[in-house]
């Protein structure tokens, strides 16, 4: 897809945080287009509910008109009678990873990583936040100035 404008294609994701005893599981909702975090949600299970609680605050949050389309991994909870049912009564498309191919994907997995981005101060080496891009107001650090005044 060539995308022109917000809410032409979502992407869904889910991730892990590794806790000091134990995982929170995290999925996100993300509009390609701005790169920003639409819906999100975390448990300790990875059930269903889990994303279809992060695709309710995205369609709250902005309301899509028909036609926009929803992708995603091939993971159970997105393909549960309860999250196709919700995209097919809002009127969104989904769409899925093909099989053996986890790069389709990838996006979603990009954006909310929380790799560590290196930039150089004075004479030292500085981290900054571990906050995911799309939580940082979805443009990354080289964006240009002119992306930054985009509607979203």
């Amino acid at each position: 897809m060539v995308l022109t404008a917000v809410n032409q294609l979502w992407v869904a994701g889910i991730t892990y945080i590794r806790l000091a005893s134990e995982f929170v599981y995290f999925a996100t909702v993300l509009d390609a287009f701005s790169r920003r975090v639409l819906g999100w949600s975390s448990s300790r299970s990875l059930q269903a509910t889990l994303p279809l609680a992060a695709l309710n605050r995205a369609i709250a949050a902005r309301q899509p008109a028909p036609g926009l389309v929803h992708h995603s991994g091939r993971g159970s909870q997105y393909a549960s009678d309860d999250y196709v049912s919700r995209l097919e009564n809002c009127k969104i498309t989904p769409s899925m990873s093909r099989p053996a191919r986890p790069w389709e994907k990838a996006y979603a997995s990009y954006c909310t990583s929380s790799a560590r981005c290196a930039t150089i101060s004075a004479a030292s080496r500085r981290f900054d936040s571990l906050t995911p891009m799309a939580f940082r107001g979805g443009l990354s650090p080289g964006c240009s100035y002119r992306q930054s005044f985009l509607p979203l």
